[in-house]
């Protein structure tokens, strides 16, 4: 199998995001995280034909290496990971463009079904009836 690289997405840094020391806001980095799945998603073609059928996070967090101060441009990687469960992961990197990693990101989410508000089986098996690009969602597809 041919290792490919995560799907990724351009971001810079604004002023108004910014915390009273200069850095970027903590809570931006979750931000820039949702940025990077959600065109994830889109270019996959996986916000479509899910139905009654929603993704919803289910846990985060978050690994600063590097301080991101207003007009710095960086790179935000998506990866996503299916298991047997469930539950799935979409893994994020914040890098800047000097190849510096800011930070780390892992998120376990789940589809919902929104009528009976409760997770779906197999996540992986609805996103693929769904018609996603499962190999573009996931270096390990």
């Amino acid at each position: 199998m041919t290792e490919r690289t995560p799907f990724r997405v351009r971001i810079k840094v604004r002023h108004y995001e910014l915390d009273t020391l200069g850095h970027l806001n903590h809570a931006v980095y979750h931000s820039y995280a949702e940025v990077s799945r959600l065109e994830l998603l889109e270019a996959a073609g996986a916000l479509k034909g899910l139905g009654n059928v929603a993704s919803v996070l289910l846990e985060t967090n978050v690994v600063f290496r590097r301080e991101l101060r207003a007009g710095d441009e960086v790179e935000v990687t998506c990866d996503v990971k299916f298991g047997t469960g469930k539950a799935f992961k979409m893994d994020s990197t914040i890098t800047k463009l000097d190849g510096t990693l800011a930070a780390e990101i892992t998120c376990t989410l789940g589809l919902m079904d929104l009528e009976l508000r409760k997770l779906v089986a197999d996540p992986r098996g609805v996103f693929e009836a769904a018609g996603a690009d499962l190999k573009l969602m996931s270096t390990s597809e």
